[in-house]
């Protein structure tokens, strides 16, 4: 690999100023989606002012002193106990202007919904939301409220600071701060702590179908954590574009982008947002989560140390903002006012609007209807071009090159894609480990980003051996200049036609590729300018060129490289997939990502920098780069304490009777490719408890079947190669007397022939940290006494026969009891499987063995079949 020419060292020196442009704005992105630009505000910040400080103090309080908030668990009731004491607080020091009104309510119901793509009833009782209505001492009941939600239960398993401790403390800090800043809400406003919303979004329904003020709200917030800091991302937003509007007025730091509300129903998971705005309520709303920090999003990490400096300040100050905006705003209706319906029919009627953050500094919105309009010029200047510059005679020639350079430049982005899979691939097929990038994402990059450019730059070189369609004596411009004309319409044309294809296909991500074209647009006015002065073939012509692209191509790194950082952290709780294709899954879809996000920041440049780049020797120095990351990966393990590997242990009942074992099991799972094989290879002590030698594979293993993990449907769906090994039975025996048993209390017919009705009675035993239970009936149901006496859509469940799913939830000192109806004498199976949180001590010290880079989330689960 020489750099004999001068071209070669034009191009070098070329490279080396691309590198430290992109160097310097990856550190601008990394600094701001680290919140580096936002100064937290501490205990001792003026009473007018939300403090991060303040906040951390109830997060604190919430994720370390309170022992587990999960559902069964006394660490709830303590939670919610502290959230309406330091409330009371509040109201007693309120001036005299302001109403406050605080709510402890408990919440029952049932219905249906789809999760994780599949059909699941619930069932609840007895969960606790605390409410809190501040508003002036003249508003009404019936006046327009704002609601700001969040959950204060936890994870199974997990402090939950960031998920949602997080959450709770900030809309405390905001409620102290709306009292002691002498702020009166014009509209009143509404706080819900809601109790349970990891059991499937259940206190949220619990308080749209039961609470006194839910026909009030006019707008909504709700809050939330995917991770432990870093943009407070708007989601999702609707319906209409109103909610997006006001945040875009409002946010002090905005961070938001109409991208994400592509994306993000296609995420395995779920928000409050959808009880709100979508399942039971049509209210305008936003969703506003945390995604960074993702590592230790529902595991036992997910500290108060973990949370990252300045985010919790950053949503602070902007949901204050928020909801001042949202309070004044003439658009907040709700169904008491009378022209409710014209208001809907004006302002819900517009669609999704345009919207984007610059690196948190300002934001951009646009309607729906302007974006028609916008994202259509980019599409009409390429079709009208070859029209113009006296090429009336030759125009056909003209579109026929840029065509060609359309191909050229959309195989260039398919190339940046393929070829770091190619890569990741052959990488793996010498390596027996996967994931290497994990708890290092800059490997990601330095695998990958030299491969796509590769990729990207190789039909450069090809296009050298096309000829032209125009004609150079006609057309009377050189070979050199045609060329890079139809290199940059190719260019150009490929971007304008996928803001096309955003705009019909109804999507709002569309402003991705307009910026691209509308940046695109004064680079080669300013690069033919430039050539009158320096030349054709001028690294100065180049430069002016790159100069108007980089507000651009900074916001791709920005959000490419969020986006990169985010999916990296989210691939150790994607799902296992059967091996041996589940091994290459992650490294192919980060490699695809890195090539897109790639080809994205990048493409823009090549229709002029890319003669200079196209060249052996740069495809040379890449190549030899991306092999030396490739090496340089294998030699690092995927995980640390920082990042840790999800696994999923299980202590597995059978039962019979309340007091009877049949079969006592530990089952594993994990939830990335590395598989159980992977986890026992380093982790001797765990592996020598479960006599687990040296020799031991999948062929001599005994697996798991999936309707073992029935406790945690359909979480369970995301696992594969699950493996059970044998436990002591006698064990359970000391720390309970009785199990979860399911007993007929009578039985009733309509007819011989006909339906028949079988109430039941289900009996937790004496488990102590129940958190669900789950029924599976399969057989004839026609109805139930769950959901109004809805059935769900049908599920077929660890092979089996198509069947009904609930779960149930709620305090375990009580019984259940409900009906099934079959519609034919055949016999109606019914699988019961209960959660419980309580550990026996053998499996404390098993789960203790492995080492300090796993996260166990560990329960047991009593199982048991009957047949009515």
């Amino acid at each position: 690999m020489a750099f004999g020419s001068s071209e070669d060292v034009s191009a070098i020196k070329l490279l080396l100023l691309l590198v430290v442009m992109y160097g310097l704005v990856s550190a601008l992105t990394h600094s701001v989606i680290y919140m580096k630009f936002v100064n937290p505000l501490g205990n001792d910040a003026p009473l007018d002012r939300f403090s991060e400080g303040r906040t951390i103090q109830h997060v604190r309080m919430l994720s370390q002193e309170i022992d587990g908030r999960q559902e069964g668990r006394p660490g709830l009731k303590k939670a919610a106990e502290y959230i309406k004491g330091q409330l009371e607080v509040l109201k007693e020091r309120a001036s005299s202007n302001v109403r406050i009104e605080i709510e402890e309510t408990t919440v029952s119901g049932s219905f249906n919904m789809l999760f994780l793509g599949h059909n699941i009833a619930l069932g609840y009782r007895n969960h606790t939301n605390i409410i809190m209505r501040i508003s002036s001492v003249v508003s009404k009941e019936t006046d327009p409220s704002v609601l700001v939600n969040g959950h204060f239960d936890s994870p199974l398993g997990s402090p939950g600071a960031g998920d949602c401790g997080s959450c709770v403390a900030s809309m405390l800090e905001i409620a102290r701060l709306i009292v002691d800043s002498g702020w009166v809400p014009y509209r009143p406003v509404i706080f819900l702590f809601n109790g349970a919303e990891e059991l499937f979004m259940l206190g949220a329904h619990g308080f749209m179908k039961t609470n006194k003020w839910h026909d009030t709200i006019g707008a909504f917030i709700n809050v939330e954590a995917s991770g432990t800091g870093g943009p407070d991302l708007v989601c999702q937003s609707g319906p209409s574009s109103w909610p997006s509007n006001v945040y875009a007025e409002a946010a002090i730091y905005p961070m938001a982008n109409s991208a994400a509300e592509d994306v993000f129903p296609v995420i395995p998971g779920d928000t409050d947002y959808r009880i709100f705005s979508q399942d039971y309520g049509n209210i305008p709303g936003l969703d506003i989560i945390f995604l960074l920090g993702g590592y230790f999003y529902h595991t036992s990490s997910d500290t108060v140390e973990r949370l990252l400096p300045g985010s919790i300040q950053a949503r602070g100050e902007n949901l204050f903002s928020i909801i001042k905006t949202f309070t004044n705003s003439s658009k907040l209706q709700n169904t008491y006012q009378t022209n409710y319906s014209e208001v809907t029919a004006s302002t819900f009627n517009d669609e999704r609007a345009v919207f984007f953050d610059y690196f948190s500094w300002f934001m951009i919105f646009y309607s729906r209807r302007v974006a028609k309009v916008l994202h259509s010029i980019p599409i009409f200047f390429f079709l009208v071009f070859p029209f113009t510059h006296g090429r009336s005679h030759s125009w056909s020639a003209a579109l026929c090159d840029f065509i060609k350079g359309i191909f050229f430049h959309t195989v260039g982005i398919i190339l940046a894609v393929v070829v770091p899979v190619v890569f990741s691939i052959l990488r793996l097929l010498f390596s027996s480990q996967t994931m290497n990038w994990f708890a290092h994402p800059y490997l990601a990059f330095l695998m990958f980003v030299p491969s796509a450019l590769t990729g990207l730059l190789i039909p450069r070189i090809i296009w050298r051996g096309f000829p032209l369609s125009q004609d150079v004596s006609i057309v009377k411009m050189s070979e050199e200049a045609l060329s890079d004309e139809a290199r940059f319409w190719g260019g150009f044309g490929f971007y304008a036609i996928l803001t096309m294809a955003y705009l019909v296909a109804g999507l709002s991500g569309g402003f991705v590729t307009f910026f691209v074209c509308a940046s695109m647009l004064p680079a080669w006015i300013s690069f033919c300018l430039s050539v009158k002065f320096f030349g054709q073939r001028s690294l100065r012509s180049t430069m002016f060129y790159i100069l108007p692209l980089v507000p651009c191509l900074a916001y791709s790194v920005y959000f490419g490289g969020f986006l990169a950082q985010f999916l990296i952290e989210k691939m150790g709780m994607m799902g296992s997939l059967p091996l041996p294709y589940g091994h290459y899954v992650p490294d192919i879809i980060v490699a695809a990502l890195i090539g897109v996000v790639t080809g994205w920041c990048t493409g823009p440049l090549m229709p002029i920098c890319g003669h200079w780049l196209a060249r052996s020797s740069i495809l040379q120095f890449l190549l030899h780069l991306s092999v030396f990351g490739l090496a340089l990966s294998s030699q690092f393990f995927p995980y640390t304490t920082s990042a840790p590997k999800r696994v999923v242990f299980q202590h597995t009942f059978h039962t019979a009777g309340s007091s009877q074992i049949l079969e006592s099991t530990y089952d594993f799972s994990v939830t990335d490719s590395n598989s159980l094989l992977f986890l026992f290879k380093h982790s001797p002590e765990v592996a020598k408890e479960l006599n687990v030698t040296s020799e031991f594979s999948f062929q001599s293993a005994s697996f798991s079947k999936r309707n073992d993990w029935m406790a945690i449907f359909p979480v369970s769906f995301l696992f594969s190669n699950s493996l059970k090994f044998p436990a002591k039975k006698d064990d359970i025996l000391k720390q309970y007397e009785y199990f979860p048993e399911l007993s007929i209390q009578n039985l009733s017919l309509n007819s011989e022939k006909g339906p028949r009705r079988v109430h039941l009675e289900l009996s937790l035993g004496s488990l102590q940290e129940v958190w669900v239970a789950v029924l599976n009936i399969t057989g004839p149901l026609s109805s139930w006494s769950f959901a109004d006496n809805l059935l769900p859509g049908t599920e077929t469940y660890g092979g089996g026969p198509q069947s009904y799913i609930c779960r149930l939830s709620g305090p375990s000192d009580g019984n259940w009891t409900f009906w099934l109806e079959a519609n034919s004498s055949e016999a109606l199976r019914v699988d019961v499987s209960v959660l419980d949180q309580k550990l026996v001590e053998p499996m404390k010290r098993l789960k203790d063995l492995f080492p300090d880079w796993v996260d166990v989330t560990a329960y047991s689960s009593f199982m048991s079949s009957y047949i009515l």
